[in-house]
């Protein structure tokens, strides 16, 4: 009788424990061929405070967030991909994994994220033409859908080479099921500032503080030759981009102004990293990560990113680093 009892209540726990409440949301998986590790994850609206850390035991994990509203929450790996994961209140997903093909993450558990893996796959090997005509399908296939605003944004609007024209397009065609969605009102807010911000415009005027609480603004840059850029002390190119910075200042005898900005959710962390490799110039960190109000002003949502200006006017942006490089040892 005793053992029966204790048998159900052991059953209960169990069952109660793979579950979870309407306030939050789980992720539980397995990443082959990373045993021991950790990586990260954020998301688009505020949910989670900052960037938090998903460990990894003997290649499983289990993360659970609190969420009172729909969000999109990004996967940070150790070798800086990210991926996306759709998060909603009283669900759970399961993920699995290779740490050798990211690209090719699965999702189940919900029917967004079902519908991401299924894009992940079709995409896996296809050239990036052939990626655009896949994203532009799945947003008309599946307008109400929040990865379609996610695939609208990757590919359409912060991409290196954006195509405002088709993300205006496919904005339009999923108004009607998204409108009142915060997320859809973002989206369509940011391609307004992109579109100011294309080359050949003039600079977007900003202000803002940087780490030691100093004024900067559009103003400073609207003499000479300057970059502002993006960076994260977790983003491996994005710091390597900022070394070659440096060493363009130097050699640019202080004709070309500087200004970063750091999408750490950490200050302390983001002037460590600044005081270790020397980086005196102006840079703002307010850990807000990508809802800082000068990078929206801005509109550069990518890691890193960049803008080249001169003499106020924008003359390129989105560049690899060596296209950014060779762009300012050119204009010098």
């Amino acid at each position: 009788m005793h053992k029966q009892l204790l048998f159900w209540i052991v059953t209960i726990l169990s069952l109660a424990s793979c579950g979870v409440d309407d306030e939050h949301f789980k992720m539980e998986g397995r990443i082959l061929n990373m045993n021991q590790g950790e990586f990260y994850v954020y998301d688009n609206m505020g949910l989670i405070d900052g960037l938090d850390t998903i460990k990894v035991e003997g290649g499983r994990f289990i993360y659970e967030m609190k969420c009172e509203r729909p969000t999109t929450v990004m996967l940070i790996f150790p070798n800086f991909s990210e991926q996306p994961i759709f998060a909603e209140s009283g669900k759970s997903v399961s993920i699995k994994g290779n740490a050798s093909h990211l690209k090719a993450l699965k999702v189940k558990g919900t029917r967004d994220n079902e519908l991401m893996s299924e894009f992940r796959a079709q995409i896996y090997s296809a050239s990036p033409p052939e990626v655009r005509k896949y994203a532009s399908q799945f947003v008309e296939d599946h307008p109400a859908s929040p990865v379609a605003m996610f695939l609208i944004k990757k590919y359409f609007i912060t991409a290196t080479a954006p195509d405002y024209r088709e993300a205006n397009r496919l904005i339009t065609l999923i108004s009607p099921k998204q409108a009142t969605n915060p997320q859809f009102i973002r989206i369509s807010k940011l391609i307004r500032t992109l579109e100011k911000g294309i080359v050949n415009n003039t600079l977007p005027t900003f202000t803002g503080y940087d780490m030691h609480g100093k004024l900067v603004s559009s103003s400073d840059l609207s003499n000479g030759l300057a970059v502002i850029n993006t960076w994260a002390t977790w983003n491996y190119e994005s710091m390597n981009q900022l070394r070659d910075l440096k060493r363009l200042q130097k050699q640019s005898k202080g004709r070309l102004k500087l200004l970063s900005i750091s999408i750490d959710a950490s200050r302390q962390d983001s002037k460590k990293s600044l005081d270790r490799d020397s980086i005196s110039w102006p840079n703002i960190c307010d850990g807000k990560m990508f809802e800082g109000k000068v990078i929206q002003q801005l509109g550069m949502m990518n890691i890193p990113d960049n803008m080249v200006i001169q003499n106020g006017k924008i003359i390129a942006r989105s560049l690899s680093t060596q296209d950014l490089c060779d762009k300012i040892e050119k204009s010098l």
